[in-house]
Parts: structure tokens; sequence; C-alpha cells
């Protein structure tokens, strides 16, 4: 059940301006989680919440960058084994081949989960191509991506 509400905390906060622990705490309401004003308090801290500026000029609870990641990870992980059918490569660049109609969905996935080696990714309808900064970062990527099939 923590880690549940937990997750549901990082959903609501990733897309949402929630200002305070009470605003929050309705969001969480709204999804099936009944929870008390110190339950928030104590996820917040254990989440690494922070306040940061929003769009609006007033302050809003933010994601630390190491919690954004995991999740996108986690993210790309989940659509990358319902969608990719095979994965290759040639010298510095890796390709994946998916269902049909999800390389773009995918690309996306992977765009957002924090591989610092990836150069810059092109998806097609069926194929992603990913262009790694060396051959040894290739080589690496396509072992973690035939680990995720």
């Amino acid at each position: 059940m923590k880690s549940d509400r937990k997750k549901a905390i990082i959903d609501i906060v990733s897309k949402y301006e929630v200002d305070t622990q009470e605003t929050l705490q309705a969001l969480l309401l709204d999804k099936g989680f009944t929870v008390t004003q110190a339950t928030i308090s104590r996820d917040v801290k254990e989440l690494g919440l922070f306040k940061t500026m929003g769009i609006n000029g007033s302050y809003k609870y933010a994601l630390p960058h190491k919690t954004i990641e995991s999740t996108a990870r986690t993210s790309f992980s989940a659509i990358f084994q319902d969608s990719a059918v095979s994965v290759d490569r040639a010298m510095n660049i890796v390709v994946v081949k998916c269902f049909t109609g999800m390389a773009n969905a995918v690309c996306s996935k992977l765009d957002t989960a924090g591989y610092q080696e990836i150069v810059g990714t092109i998806a097609g309808d069926d194929t992603i191509f990913l262009l790694m900064r060396s051959e040894e970062d290739a080589e690496r990527m396509l072992e973690t991506l035939k680990r995720l099939m």
C-alpha cells in the first residue's frame, strides 16, 4: 500500500502543480488513498520532494532528478518489453525494431529515460536508430536492451 501511494504521489507531482500537502492529500483521495497530513509529510520527506517555482510564479512540489530518471527508466522498460521485436548494432548505432506503429512511443520514453551515452534518436513507424557516443556505449546499450526483452 505504501509503495502504491508513493507511486501515486510521484505521478501526481509529475502531472500537477501541487503547492501544499493539503492539495496533495485531496489529489490522493481522488485516486482512492485516504491518508493523514502526517503520512503525507513523511512520504514527502522519504521521496525527497522539494519546493520549486511553478509556471504561474507560485511554489510547487518537485521530484528530485534521480526519482524522475528512475521513474522514466521504469516506464521505458515496460513499453520496451511490450513493443520491441529485436535489437542490433552497427558501429556506434543501435537499431531497435518494434511492432508496427510502436517505434515513436518507445523512442519517446527512451528519450526521457536519462541515458547519457545516447547522442540522439530517430524513430520511424517500426524502427528506432540510437546514435551512441562510442562503439563501447553502443555495445553496452545493446546488451541492456537485450536484457529488457
